[in-house]
């Protein structure tokens, strides 16, 4: 996270002052002018202090007198993905976030993101993992550390790479060191809220008990022990290119008959395939849908999204698959514990 203060200038500072400060901010040598409110008056370069002084500016005057009065911003929740490519299309590289009310909340480094989607995000991590036993004895299977951190803030560190600002994670067994470590999220410059489960309600029940409701249309929601490098705009470009109400990103599966199959009609044979090989595809554990499918699911009941997927194709909803084409692994077992230790040493997350 960029400390984005240290690139708050007020309006009344000296030229010369600015540019001192300028110069301790490189790579990002840019200021924005805010008020003792922190609402966004512009922003200025050295740039902008040269055409300035040739203009006959001096050193000791206000900053004011030039800066861009019309800076690049985002507005907090409008961060969509045709912003972040306009933005990187005109090179931009630091852009202020602001509030309703125009005040700086954060400074964004456009090279951290990989997009701006436009929907919360769901971990679900109450379980229990009794499969990785003894090491989930103390430690709920989402802390257990893959690499240098835990599995799910590798989840929520690429979530944020893709402009996601609020991700809530589903709690219940040892579920108050979840809390502990990653607090309200704004180490992580975003919001982390909690859904506490005093039961288990599955892989999609969860989802009813938030109070305060979505900020989206649009809602992710995942397992807390994947490790993977997949692409959630290219999911969720997929999902709105097809008018999906919900999408399953799925792991392919071929398998190989090593025999000529004939394949039949009742007694007829109706062809032959010599060695063939059929793709299956199994449910990879991560989903985006849309609020009409959130409306499907039950309250207070125990409900998981195999359960939300059948319901909406028996009301001919449209449920699409993502097969997934990059690293995927779900940490299930010992071994696959073991296969992450050694995967995360080459994966670039």
């Amino acid at each position: 996270m960029i400390d984005y203060k240290k690139h708050f200038i007020s309006p009344d500072t000296s030229v010369r002052e600015v540019l001192k400060t300028l110069n301790t901010l490189a790579p990002h040598i840019i200021c924005f002018v805010v008020d003792e409110h922190d609402t966004l008056l512009g922003s200025v370069t050295d740039g902008d202090i040269r055409r300035g002084l040739i203009n006959g500016k001096e050193l000791d005057d206000q900053i004011i007198e030039l800066v861009q009065k019309d800076p690049y911003k985002l507005e907090r929740n409008k961060l969509i993905p045709e912003t972040y490519r306009d933005l990187k299309n005109k090179r931009l590289k630091l852009i202020p976030l602001v509030d309703e009310e125009n005040r700086v909340i954060d400074i964004l480094n456009l090279e951290d993101y990989h997009s701006f989607l436009p929907m919360d995000a769901v971990i679900m991590a109450g379980g229990k993992g009794t499969r990785l036993r003894p090491l989930t004895e103390n430690t709920p299977k989402p802390l257990l550390k893959v690499g240098d951190k835990p599995i799910i803030e590798h989840t929520i560190d690429r979530l944020i790479k893709f402009g996601i600002q609020r991700i809530y994670i589903s709690i219940n067994y040892l579920g108050e060191q979840l809390v502990d470590y990653f607090g309200d999220g704004s180490q992580k410059g975003i919001e982390i809220k909690y859904i506490e489960e005093d039961e288990f309600y599955g892989t999609a029940g969860a989802l009813k008990l938030v109070n305060d409701g979505f900020n989206h249309n649009h809602l992710l929601f995942m397992n807390s022990d994947l490790l993977t490098d997949v692409d959630f705009e290219s999911i969720f470009n997929t999902l709105i290119e097809k008018s999906g109400n919900m999408i399953v990103s799925t792991i392919p599966y071929d398998v190989k008959v090593p025999y000529g199959v004939v394949e039949t009609e009742g007694q007829e044979i109706k062809a032959l395939k010599e060695k063939p090989t059929y793709t299956y595809y199994s449910n990879a554990g991560i989903y985006i849908i849309d609020q009409e499918a959130l409306d499907h699911i039950p309250v207070n009941e125990f409900y998981n999204a195999t359960d939300l997927i059948e319901d909406l194709i028996k009301e001919n909803k449209k449920v699409i698959n993502f097969p997934i084409h990059s690293y995927w692994l779900d940490i299930g077992k010992h071994h696959d514990f073991e296969k992450a230790q050694q995967d995360i040493k080459h994966l670039k997350l």
